[in-house]
């Protein structure tokens, strides 16, 4: 029997329907635990009750500092994290990347309110805990466990608004045959980054997305006012004019990502696309769409990584 601790966050999970005003994310994690069949010893503590679309990196912090304190507990053997679908992916990144210990860390949550008339949030919490317990997932970084798929969080993204299973990407360690967890995938360690201090909070890098006709004062407007901007391109990393000559022009961090669902981004094109904007000092995202690129750039910027070293960190833990 292990010792699984649940962090409660709110979200989907948590939330009750008020009628038209819609739904409140207002249950405890002690209501979400009750009842629950398994086989394993529960302690459990709510950080915050919000709604993930209202979350800040501030919170993203506390929940960073609540899953380190929870790992640093030598009784505890896993730790859940229920967690709103709208973001879930941003919180589970940033935990990927300041996790220190090999104990599993697992993210869930819901796509039903805790009051429908079927609510998934009592299988996936249940299914998470199995996860958590799972000797197997030690070591694996932070997961997201949704549906009967458990997903490692670098390269997770919600891709359906409504679907029971709406997570894809990242790489898939296991899966539920039944009641048995099935491991799917072994992954090498990584080394984990300082966990997010009060700078993180005040950080500003904003996300400019291109499309026809977008203009560079978007881009030039935020890197005036921002510590950092993820540049969401179109297709393997491209922008229209000017966008190139607006990264020359300044100093601050610049990530390269793409607004395409899926794939990596590849420099190919000159003439103001990927190659230009390189080679004005944009960084490359990689696999990372621009959601979990600008965690990483929030968190490397605040920890005092703006200058020529960014991108030589941005490249060793995206």
């Amino acid at each position: 029997m292990a010792h699984i601790h649940v962090l409660g966050t709110g979200g989907t999970i948590a939330s009750r329907s008020h009628g038209d005003a819609g739904g409140v994310a207002e249950a405890s994690t002690a209501e979400l635990v009750s009842g629950l069949a398994h086989d394993h010893r529960i302690s459990h503590r709510d950080i915050l009750t919000l709604g993930s679309y209202r979350l800040t990196l501030a919170h993203l912090r506390l929940i960073a500092e609540g899953v380190a304190e929870a790992a640093a507990d030598p009784d505890v053997d896993g730790i859940v994290v229920t967690h709103g679908t709208d973001t879930l992916e941003e919180t589970a990144y940033l935990l990927d990347l300041v996790k220190a210990s090999p104990k599993p860390v697992v993210l869930t949550g819901a796509q039903q309110m805790a009051d429908s008339l079927a609510p998934d949030g009592p299988r996936n919490l249940a299914e998470a805990i199995a996860v958590a317990a799972n000797h197997s997932m030690r070591g694996l970084g932070a997961l997201i466990s949704f549906s009967g798929t458990v997903r490692t969080a670098r390269g997770a993204r919600k891709a359906h608004t409504v679907a029971a299973s709406p997570f894809r990407g990242g790489i898939e360690v296991a899966h539920f045959a039944g009641e048995e967890l099935v491991p799917a995938a072994v992954l090498g360690n990584h080394t984990p980054l300082d966990l997010p201090t009060p700078r993180f909070d005040s950080t500003v890098v904003d996300i400019v997305t291109t499309y026809v006709g977008a203009e560079s004062t978007l881009l030039t407007a935020a890197l005036g006012r921002a510590d950092g901007v993820v540049i969401a391109g179109s297709g393997v990393g491209n922008a229209g004019p000017g966008f190139a000559e607006a990264i020359a022009q300044s100093a601050k961090p610049v990530v390269l990502s793409t607004r395409v669902p899926w794939g990596p981004v590849v420099p190919t094109y000159g003439n103001g696309g990927g190659i230009d904007l390189v080679a004005s000092g944009a960084v490359v995202s990689g696999d990372l769409n621009p959601f979990q690129a600008r965690i990483l750039a929030a968190l490397l910027i605040s920890q005092g990584h703006t200058g020529a070293d960014f991108a030589e960190w941005f490249a060793r833990h995206r």
